[in-house]
């Protein structure tokens, strides 16, 4: 655990966001680099777009699940228990945090802006119990965590 917080501190101090950081552990987990899939990300920083409404938290956890049982060419389809694992992270989200809003959650509100993107310290705890929720979750349904091959 206190690996994982490090780490959350090191990409955090890096300049990514919440968004950003889910989905950078769980590549480092499995040795992938994929600036892509970082960039894209980039666009839910500090609550979709910089609005302070869905936490970024909340949408890397989802994007992590979908690494594994979403759909990713023409040739494949979701995972049927795409929406059942998306659904009980939401839950426990929103039941363990209170809102899914980052307002809510941070009770700052900070803006975007084209240089810099700030990281609210606040998001550390948020950050590792949620990526840990959602390793829990594959692993309850079957994926093995870091081999998604």
């Amino acid at each position: 655990m206190e690996e994982l917080k490090f780490e959350l501190f090191k990409l955090a101090a890096e300049g990514y966001c919440c968004s950003q950081i889910m989905l950078k552990l769980a590549l480092d987990m499995e040795e992938k680099n994929n600036p892509d899939l970082i960039r894209v990300m980039n666009g839910l920083c500090n609550g979709i777009g910089g609005n302070q409404k869905t936490c970024g938290v909340l949408t890397g956890g989802i994007g992590i699940i979908g690494l594994y049982a979403g759909k990713g060419n023409a040739e494949e389809w979701t995972k049927d228990n795409f929406g059942t694992m998306v659904r009980a992270y939401m839950d426990w989200f929103e039941e363990r945090f209170e809102s899914t809003e980052c307002l809510d959650l941070i009770g700052v509100y900070q803006f975007l802006d084209d240089n810099n993107q700030p990281y609210p310290v606040k998001c550390g705890d948020t950050l590792s119990e949620s990526f840990g929720k959602v390793v829990e979750i594959l692993q309850e349904n079957g994926y093995l965590f870091g081999d998604r091959e």
